[in-house]
């Protein structure tokens, strides 16, 4: 055990002074992934905001179902409740009676007004019995309504019509387009990043023949290599995590956790910006580790 930490101890030495002595280098390569991943970062915040926008307005999405007046017994609406709970997507059935209704529209509107309107209806319910139907995905909005529709029983159904399913279908194409965004972005960045760490180890070919030829294994050459490459991937991503992560809360703040309107909210920074820390940091670290290993292991595939 106390000669594996001293290996350790040693490979992380050779890494750090591995990335002070070959300085140009070192920096090309830190420079290369703090650009891509400050483009990462920010893709990142956008994406993960998105989705989250759109998720909470799918789940406020709700289908109300009017009962018809012919089908008011209790044994009719338990058919209607267990009809529409058994369509798939659908999350929760809530009854809503015809009191409640009438109690809920008079809260409504209390103008003067419509307090006319509502006058000649105080000794007859002229409302109708009604389901709230909650539903799983935003995407099958339509086709659900046209399944409850169909329920003997149900006289309208009102979901917000096409303005609905444009919305949700408009925003679940900017969450999926960010996504696929921030993964090219990220494919880009692991390349250029890779190439990046192979011209630093290009440099030293010579060193890796040298060590080769005096008996070094192939393990003992490249630990200090990969540890090199993942202090770079940290190193570099030292600014991207502060630029995004103060730069985040400063917006959040500035903004007060809405962007243009009430229904689109912010994520709340805490614990949003660790998640961001945690992936940043994480994506450096693996990309410096990959980069290094695949470009060593380059120059250690001949025959002893």
């Amino acid at each position: 055990m106390a000669n594996f930490f001293r290996r350790v101890t040693r490979h992380l030495k050779e890494g750090f002074w591995g990335v002070i002595r070959h300085g140009s280098m070192s920096i090309s390569s830190i420079s290369a992934v703090t650009i891509t991943l400050l483009i990462i970062g920010v893709f990142l915040i956008f994406s993960i905001n998105v989705d989250n926008i759109t998720k909470d307005i799918e789940e406020s999405v709700a289908i109300v179902a009017i009962v018809s007046f012919d089908y008011e017994e209790q044994t009719e609406l338990d058919r209607i409740e267990t009809s529409a709970k058994a369509i798939s997507g659908v999350n929760d059935v809530i009854f809503s009676s015809k009191d409640q209704e009438w109690e809920y529209y008079q809260n409504l509107y209390e103008t003067e007004e419509t307090a006319a309107i509502f006058g000649p209806f105080q000794d007859v319910n002229p409302m109708h019995h009604a389901f709230q139907i909650e539903i799983e995905n935003g995407d099958k909005i339509e086709e659900i309504a046209t399944g409850i529709e169909a329920i003997d029983g149900i006289d309208s159904v009102e979901y917000g019509g096409a303005s609905a399913v444009m919305l949700v279908s408009a925003l679940n194409s900017i969450r999926y387009g960010g996504f696929v965004l921030v993964m090219a972005v990220s494919a880009l960045a692991i390349f250029l990043i890779a190439n990046t760490i192979k011209l630093t180890i290009y440099a030293r070919h010579k060193e890796i023949g040298i060590m080769r030829n005096v008996g070094a294994t192939n393990g003992y050459i490249r630990s200090p290599f990969v540890i090199e490459g993942m202090i770079i991937g940290f190193i570099g991503a030292i600014i991207p995590v502060t630029l995004c992560v103060f730069g985040y809360i400063y917006v959040y703040d500035l903004l007060g956790g809405v962007f243009l309107t009430e229904m689109f909210v912010m994520i709340p920074p805490h614990p949003f910006v660790l998640l961001l820390v945690a992936i940043l940091s994480g994506t450096g670290i693996l990309v410096g580790l990959v980069g290094s290993f695949f470009s060593v292991t380059k120059y250690l595939r001949w025959k002893r």
